[in-house]
């Protein structure tokens, strides 16, 4: 580390304009505000968004190891993402820090990894199937709705643990409307970025939003008491491990906090992976010797579904890793805000500065992955990342729980798919990355044609 006298005493360098038009531009352009900007000044650059909370991107992998290797209770990183409190509920393990958010971490952490979540592979390929069998043959139409279906009907299944019944109809329309607000168009999400459009007044956008959520927060509250009241044994849905799940001293979560959770993993497990497999579609079917090699590994799979099967396909385990490079979902980690004075590098940093490792930056170094706009999965076949050099999970203590559930889910529906169905793209034309609310996806939803 640099020693303190021969530090730059001011922030990285960044644009002058107004905090108002960066955060314009962030909102309707994300991946050029980036791009350019990094072209501009480097490495390390700093932009406004709002009053008094410098925002740094970081996308050299060892600047970005040291911030990580820091003790993170130098660093507040609930408090970034407050965004998020209207959709997840104040209690949600993205909002919550230091003991609270290490205790949640513990209790939410073993039901997405080891050999429980085996048992979700037959679910998957299930709704997989029954989705693409609703497509029309020679029909040109859009897979991301499909996808989305998919996704969704996942978390109803392996996460809620409701797939059937009046609760399941009404959650489900009311899950996919307001997704809308935190996953849609610049327009819709505005309402998050822009507190001031948070007006509560009859017929309002805001008003609307907030008695959906309400009424969604009743129907998990009754599935959480109808649950407790049964005499049956707890499936193996994540909601019955979670009622299950005690802290070190015995304590279950409380309804609230429960109910955050849920939705939560909804956030996090939607709209990201339903994403992340609308551009591995695009890819796989734009090129055509990435096919190729995929239904040739995949010809010795006998059951889509068994994902220790999947698991061994080293191409395709590449795919899915390109596919997560090329347009990360999530553009930079969650930030971590500074509490005090912190040194790191070459720079001082005040308290409230938001450290921000971006992921987008970072897999599209040149140094790291050459031609790095090409979709090319054999560089995951050729050699091994560090964990500071690929991170589309995120890292340190704030890194995705649902990362192996996720890579699952994509192998498992790729493969189905690929297996039982030909498409092709409808449109030759190339599909560019735009903003869905908080996260980046292929513009038009990729337009395909099932044979």
């Amino acid at each position: 580390m640099t020693t303190t006298t021969a530090l730059q005493q001011q922030l990285p360098p960044g644009p002058k304009e107004p905090v108002w038009f960066q955060l314009l531009q962030w909102i309707s352009d994300p991946i050029k505000v980036m791009e350019t900007s990094q072209t501009t000044y480097g490495d390390l650059f700093t932009l406004n968004f709002f009053k008094n909370k410098p925002f740094v991107f970081i996308s050299n992998p060892d600047t970005i190891k040291e911030i990580l290797s820091q003790d993170q209770k130098q660093f507040l990183s609930g408090k970034g993402n407050e965004i998020l409190v209207p959709f997840v509920g104040e209690h949600s393990i993205l909002l919550t820090d230091e003991t609270t958010h290490t205790r949640q971490r513990k209790l939410m952490f073993p039901p997405f990894h080891g050999e429980k979540i085996n048992y979700y592979g037959e679910v998957i390929a299930k709704i997989t199937e029954k989705v693409a069998q609703t497509w029309t043959k020679e029909k040109p139409f859009s897979i991301r709705p499909s996808i989305q279906e998919i996704t969704l009907e996942v978390i109803m299944q392996t996460i809620f643990g409701i797939s059937e019944g009046a609760r399941h109809q009404q959650l489900k329309t009311r899950l996919m409307k307001s997704l809308e607000l935190a996953t849609g168009s610049v327009l819709r999400s505005s309402l998050l970025f822009f507190p001031l459009l948070q007006q509560d007044f009859p017929g309002s956008p805001w008003r609307n939003f907030v008695k959906r959520q309400q009424s969604i927060n009743d129907l998990l509250q009754a599935e959480l008491e109808e649950r407790r009241n049964s005499e049956e044994e707890g499936g193996n849905d994540i909601l019955s491990l979670l009622l299950s799940a005690r802290d070190e001293e015995g304590n279950p979560m409380g309804d609230e906090e429960l109910r955050n959770q849920l939705m939560t993993l909804l956030f996090a497990g939607h709209e990201t992976t339903a994403t992340a497999l609308t551009w591995a579609f695009y890819w796989i079917h734009k090129l055509p010797e990435v096919r190729e090699k995929l239904l040739a590994e995949l010809e010795s799979v006998s059951d889509t579904s068994n994902i220790k099967e999947l698991n061994n396909l080293s191409y395709l385990d590449a795919v899915c890793k390109e596919v997560l490079r090329i347009y990360p979902v999530a553009i930079v980690t969650f930030p971590r805000i500074t509490k005090d004075t912190l040194v790191i590098g070459n720079y001082e940093y005040p308290p409230d500065t938001v450290l921000a490792p971006c992921i987008y930056l970072l897999h599209h170094r040149e140094e790291i992955y050459p031609n790095s706009k090409q979709f090319k999965p054999e560089r995951f076949l050729e050699r091994e990342f560090s964990p500071y050099e690929f991170m589309p999970f995120g890292g340190g203590s704030r890194r995705c729980i649902g990362d192996v559930f996720a890579q699952m889910e994509m192998k498992i529906v790729i493969a189905t798919i690929l297996k039982n169905y030909q498409l092709t793209l409808a449109e030759k034309k190339p599909v560019k990355p735009v903003r869905r609310g908080v996260t980046v996806a292929p513009a038009g939803g990729v337009k395909m044609i099932s044979h």
